[in-house]
Parts: structure tokens; sequence; C-alpha cells
């Protein structure tokens, strides 16, 4: 019978039963310290950062949270195996492990940081919550290149090579570009559309002849929710090249329309009119009359021309204000006996003469 010192003693893959339980004990202690600091530290850190006003203290938390206590999870394994012995090719095996665990927790924090400054910087501005959700292709790009960058230094601390990687890159990007043309072209319009801002998501714009709601603006194309119901989508090149209409900026909305009265209109109430239309419109709040004018004789009536702004960009509030007027006019005009003209045509009708009645000789 070996005795107990014998048993620890005894050696497997270069290493003692002692070793293995060294290493053990000390990933296991390393393990409880770390859900220690999570359990107690962590969540009064968390009861403590939701008294602040700031939002940079949450995200730290957060981020430790998320990624700290894994990396340290990680770095507690990686030091305990590195008490014992292993071959050149287990040893390389770890740290390339170790080190690949290490770099995707550092890019993540890198990601996660950069989305916190962008939209802090974008929830500042008016109508922040809808351009936030534009940041979605911004960071996807972002991320793209993080990543990429991230694998070329891992690689490098790896052991590889990675300058005839990056020359390849290289040609290879401009044999990508030179393929996809279009596609580059939709994603450098997208900068243009999130930097230069012709519209963002929620304005309704006018295309052509298509008109609709911006419902989202992606990397490759943008969305438009049509009033009939239907999604319209564009390429991004196509919005950047095309006329658009973007009836969201628009502070206040110049209406024109027309009216004609009867030629029988006697030249008092004739010239009363102007003066009635402006009385009219400049009863409503929302409006600033600009001018009612005698513009024109028509083939069959007289024609007046009106001018005004409605103080807002709301279709709906600008067709209840309209209505309303038209509503208000019919109801003066008829009050004051000044009728509405409609197409009509005069008959002529002549009576010729009969001839005189001849006898039969």
């Amino acid at each position: 019978m070996e005795s107990f010192k014998e048993i620890l003693d005894n050696v497997y893959f270069e290493n003692s039963i002692l070793d293995y339980l060294i290493a053990l004990g000390g990933i296991i202690i390393g393990i409880l310290f770390v859900r220690i600091l999570k359990k107690s530290i962590i969540q009064r850190a968390k009861v403590w950062v939701g008294k602040t006003d700031t939002e940079i203290d949450d995200f730290v938390i957060h981020s430790f949270e998320h990624y700290g206590i894994p990396a340290l999870y990680v770095a507690v394994i990686y030091a305990g195996s590195r008490y014992l012995a292993f071959s050149a090719k287990v040893n390389q095996g770890l740290r390339m492990a170790f080190t690949l665990l290490v770099t995707f927790l550092v890019l993540r924090i890198i990601s996660s940081i950069i989305l916190l400054f962008l939209q802090k910087h974008v929830i500042k501005k008016d109508g922040g919550e809808q351009k936030v959700k534009q940041l979605g292709g911004l960071m996807l790009i972002i991320n793209l290149g993080i990543w990429g960058i991230g694998l070329l230094f891992l690689f490098d601390n790896l052991g590889f090579d990675v300058t005839a990687a990056v020359a390849g890159l290289g040609i290879g990007g401009v044999a990508i570009a030179l393929a996809s043309q279009n596609i580059l072209g939709d994603l450098f319009n997208y900068f243009v559309i999130l930097f230069d801002k012709p519209f963002e998501t929620g304005d309704f714009i006018i295309i052509d002849d298509k008109m609709g709601v911006v419902d989202y603006i992606g990397v490759k194309s943008t969305r438009v929710k049509s009033l009939s119901g239907e999604q319209l989508v564009f390429a991004n090149s196509d919005m950047t090249g095309s006329r658009i209409h973007n009836y969201k900026r628009m502070e206040r909305r110049r209406i024109v329309f027309s009216l004609g009265i009867i030629y029988e209109t006697p030249p008092d109430l004739l010239r009363a009119v102007p003066g009635i239309l402006k009385s009219v419109i400049q009863k409503h709040q929302l409006t600033e009359f600009d001018r009612a004018h005698f513009a024109s004789y028509g083939a069959y009536s007289l024609d007046f021309e009106v001018v005004y702004y409605v103080l807002s960009s709301d279709y709906a509030q600008y067709m209840d204000i309209q209505q309303s007027i038209n509503f208000e006019i019919f109801e003066e005009f008829k009050r004051r006996g000044i009728e509405f003209a409609y197409p009509t045509q005069s008959l002529l009708l002549t009576r010729q003469p009969q001839p005189a009645f001849q006898g039969v000789n």
C-alpha cells in the first residue's frame, strides 16, 4: 500500500498529483474570490451608481460585470494552469486560447465604449431617439474595422507574419472595390445621409412620384413606408442622386387657391370680396394672410386668387384649416348674396321672318 505522500508524488504528464491539486486549489480559490467580488462589490456599486445622474458610471459597472468578470475568470484559470509543467505545444495552445479570449473581451469593450459615446453625442440633438436607430449601420462598419485590426494584432501576437496578409488584403481590397462599385457607392452614400442629414427616420419625403415616411436608413438601402401602406425600398445612391422634398422640415405651408363668382355680381359686392376673404382667413390662429386679388376675367366667372400660410407642417392640420375656411367663405357669400360661378353657356335664339303666302295662279 502506497502512503498518502507517495500517492501525491506520483507523476502523470510531467506533473505530480500534488501539483495538480495545488493548481486546482488555486483556481478554485481564485474563482471564489471573483464570485465574492461580483456578489458584494459589484452589487453595491450598482446601487450606488443608480443614485447618480450620469450614465458613465453605469456603463463602467455594466462593462466590468459583462466583460471584466469573465476576463478575471479566464486570468484565474490561466494563472493556475501556469503552475503546471506542460509540453511546448500545450503551453502554446494555452497561450493562444488565453490571448484569443482576452482579445475578444477587449474588442467588445472598445466597441461598447464607441457605441456609448456615439449615443451620448446623438441623443443630445433634436430627434435624438430617432437618430440613435440610425447608428446600427455605422456601428456595423466600425465593428468591422475594430475586429479587423484586432485580428491582425492577435495573429501578430501569436507569431504569424501579418505583413503578407496586409499586402494581400490591399490587393484583394482593390479587386473587391472594382467588383462591387454599386455596393460601395451605396455604403458611401449611407455616410452622406448620416452626416449631411437630407432626411432622417420619421420624415415625410417625396422622391419623384413616390412619397411616404422614412422608416429605416440602412447601409445599402433606405426604406420608405408609403401612404398606401406598402414599403418602398430605395438604394442610397438613388436617394442622394434624386431631388427630395422633405416636408418634415417645412416650418409653414404656402396655400394658393382660386374661386370665381358670377358676372352679374354688383360692383360694390365685387370690391368687398378681397376684404371678406382676408377676414375669414385671419380668424384662424395658425394662418398668416398674404393677399387676395380680383385676378382675371374667366370664361364664365370673375376669378379671385387667394394666398395665405399655414404655420404648421402637419398636412392634416392644414386640411382642417382649409376646410373651415371654405365653409366660412360659403356661409359669408350666401349671407351677402354673392353667388359662385359655374360653367354656363348662353344660347341666342333668333326667329327668321316667314315668307308671305302666295296664291296659285
